[in-house]
């Protein structure tokens, strides 16, 4: 391995854990800050660390001690001439890291390469201030670097292959996971995770989750609940369970904080010349301003005390809200009509379970209830065209599990016209064998469905564009975004086509051009082709 030496560049949270990651693979580390104070912060942080393994049996002291004695310090620039590998790691200012480079061009041997941790800047314009471009790439570590399994190596248009390999080998050594991808904004990670957030935030401006007054203040905990308990995916291994999203959307948004997310929101949006699939929100914009930043502030779209979330109120309708609501009729729904859809069968046979008896006349009887099947379309656009009465019709997401007691959440979706009555007496119903309930305004797509759909969509165009394989934009998401299964895994358990049509229901109702299908989804949907397969 030609990398012994590494040098890195800044001592904060970011530097100390590569740092750390490096130095426990057996590589001599020197770190370098202007600052002295920084430095010997860094230094008793990476001791602390070594010894709090120690003591919880994770690593032997001798084995720490030797790890600790292969990193020093240096104020000087000129402490890192002899380094094989200089990573960058200072703030997020392309001026600030051109002038760090050219200073290091001069002070470096021909041979060793020279790497920035940015999460946003492009390599290519970094690396545009040397004199010899093709030895700079990119190194991207997510925070903390030590627990987050994967490493984005990007190449930048003039940079060696020769240099992606050994930085692909280095990364390997530490036990982490390298995923190759080309100089594009945003690269794996930070480019396919615009989905879920910017998806999640149209939903709520669009009142999708405002079913009634009682849920306005917080139809953004509705949206989070549905993408956590709703959405299951197939495990991947024998010894994996099946699994959803670990946080909501605005969850997620509140860890990260609004100061940080809605910036590179506003970022590769711009970056990508207005691509519609990327369009942030006025939601965090006006937020952002306002201060609520989330966990840090301690208000967010959450509240917080001390940084642990204030329990908010639990919005789902079962059998004890439905049954106590204000509403003209709730008697037991008798009769159900069930339109045509992929899971017509199980969606009848989940009725019978619950009791109630099915209209299989060709059109619904006159107090039967309407349970419409749309994937992609909204409950609007399927009674039209089912031709019946629209406020006795309401729509069942279908795209996960909904079977009798075989889920935690059902959702159901209302049009305009749908009597209040019959919303109600539907959320009963399907909440009487123990489900918790969401109920919905009309939406294209519910609201998993949608979520999920984009997810995918984004993945497959970055495949499309050759930024990375498609095993590595997988890898780089499950790794550096905690997904429950790569994104264009996703998209194969529910099958391309599936995906495919949904998108294009999406699409004929909205006609925004962010849910337009691109052509790696629409070829492999075709051929029935996995969308992993390059």
């Amino acid at each position: 391995m030609a990398i012994q030496t590494i040098g890195i560049i800044g001592s904060g949270a970011m530097g100390r854990g590569i740092a750390q990651l490096f130095a426990q693979c057996g590589r001599t580390v020197v770190l370098h800050d202007t600052q002295a104070p920084a430095l010997q912060a860094a230094l008793k942080y990476l001791s602390t660390t070594f010894d709090t393994l120690v003591a919880k049996g994770k690593l032997p002291a001798d084995q720490a001690k030797e790890i600790l004695a292969r990193v020093s310090i240096t104020q000087e620039l000129a402490g890192l001439a002899q380094c094989d590998l200089v990573v960058e790691a200072i703030v997020e200012n392309l001026a600030v890291k051109q002038t760090v480079f050219k200073s290091l061009e001069a002070l470096l041997k021909p041979t060793a390469i020279i790497v920035s941790n940015t999460s946003s800047l492009s390599i290519t314009a970094i690396a545009s201030a040397c004199q010899l471009p093709n030895r700079v790439a990119g190194l991207h570590f997510f925070n903390p670097v030590p627990l987050m399994k994967v490493v984005e190596v990007i190449r930048g248009v003039r940079t060696d292959a020769s240099v992606i390999t050994q930085l692909v080998e280095l990364v390997g050594l530490t036990g982490h996971t390298a995923v190759q991808c080309a100089d594009f904004p945003g690269f794996i990670v930070n480019h396919a995770g615009r989905a879920y957030g910017t998806e999640a935030l149209r939903l709520l401006g669009e009142g999708v989750a405002h079913f009634n007054h009682r849920q306005d203040a917080l139809a953004y905990q509705t949206i989070d609940q549905v993408l956590r308990e709703q959405v299951l995916f197939k495990p991947t291994s024998a010894s994996t369970p099946g699994q959803g999203f670990r946080l909501g959307p605005f969850e997620l948004l509140d860890l990260t904080a609004l100061d940080v997310s809605h910036p590179v929101m506003e970022s590769i949006f711009n970056q990508f010349y207005q691509e519609p699939r990327f369009r942030p929100s006025p939601i965090t914009a006006q937020r952002l301003a306002g201060g609520l930043l989330g966990r840090k502030t301690e208000q967010g779209f959450y509240a917080y005390q001390d940084g642990v979330l204030q329990k908010p109120i639990d919005l789902s309708l079962n059998t004890t809200t439905t049954s106590t609501a204000s509403a003209p009729d709730l008697s037991p729904i008798v009769h159900a009509w069930v339109g045509p859809g992929l899971q017509r069968a199980a969606v009848v046979e989940l009725l019978s379970a619950l009791g109630t008896r099915i209209d299989d006349s060709s059109t619904p009887a006159h107090d039967s209830l309407i349970v419409l099947l749309p994937e992609g379309k909204d409950c609007t656009t399927e009674a039209i065209e089912c031709q019946v009465a629209p406020e006795r019709s309401i729509a069942l997401d279908t795209l996960f599990a909904f079977g009798f007691k075989a889920c935690k959440r059902r959702v159901i979706m209302t049009n305009p016209a749908t009597d209040i009555s019959y919303a109600l007496r539907a959320a009963a119903l399907f909440a009487s064998d123990g489900c918790q309930v969401s109920v919905l305004k009309d939406s294209p797509g519910f609201i998993a469905p949608r979520v999920i759909a984009l997810i995918v969509s984004v993945a497959t165009e970055i495949a499309q564009q050759g930024i990375a394989s498609p095993q590595d934009i997988d890898n780089a998401v499950r790794l550096g975004l905690g997904y429950p299964i790569g994104p264009l895994s996703m998209g194969d358990q529910l099958g391309a086509r599936r995906i495919l049509g949904l998108l294009e229901d999406m699409y004929s109702v909205t006609k925004d051009p962010r849910y337009r299908p691109g052509l790696w989804l629409r070829r492999r949907a075709q051929l029935n082709m996995s969308l992993l397969s390059e």
